[in-house]
């Protein structure tokens, strides 16, 4: 949350939602006004977020099943996008990411976050790299080496 700074009235994209452990307080800082996009591969756990958010009542949360690598949403549509342990498990994590990048807005913010634990973890050195290859500029960092969350802007043309 301290990294991504979510905003009421933003309309926000979560990459590999789960059951919501990170959904649920980022979509009760939008309100009111704002949403959560939320995507998954599997259904069950986007089934499991939506009663999650039932109960505490937080309608502003839209989930959609699907890959990463294809986003179907049209250019500059979300303030800022995050993942969370994610982007390692991802086939191709520079379509990926660029992805985000075509759906962000101009001034729009990407937050990714690793932790060590997690198999599939990404260095910031090569996140950094990746995130560069894709458009993006690093912005900073929260959080030891092992369990950060990095904050990425959109290149600006030159």
């Amino acid at each position: 949350m301290r990294a991504l700074r979510p905003r009421r009235g933003e309309r926000v994209r979560e990459v590999g939602a789960g059951i919501g452990i990170h959904a649920l307080p980022v979509a009760s800082s939008l309100l009111p006004g704002g949403t959560l996009d939320v995507r998954d591969l599997q259904q069950a756990m986007l089934d499991d977020l939506g009663r999650w958010a039932a109960r505490q009542g937080l309608a502003n949360i839209l989930p959609r099943q699907g890959d990463a690598q294809s986003l179907p949403y049209p250019d500059r549509t979300f303030d800022a996008a995050y993942l969370v342990a994610v982007l390692g498990e991802i086939p191709d994590p520079q379509a990926a990411l660029r992805e985000l990048h075509r759906v962000l807005k101009s001034d729009g913010r990407l937050v990714v976050s690793e932790i060590l634990l997690d198999p599939d973890f990404i260095c910031l050195g090569a996140l950094r790299q990746k995130a560069h290859d894709a458009g993006f500029v690093f912005s900073g960092a929260e959080g030891p080496r092992f369990a950060y969350s990095a904050v990425f802007q959109l290149a600006v043309p030159a």
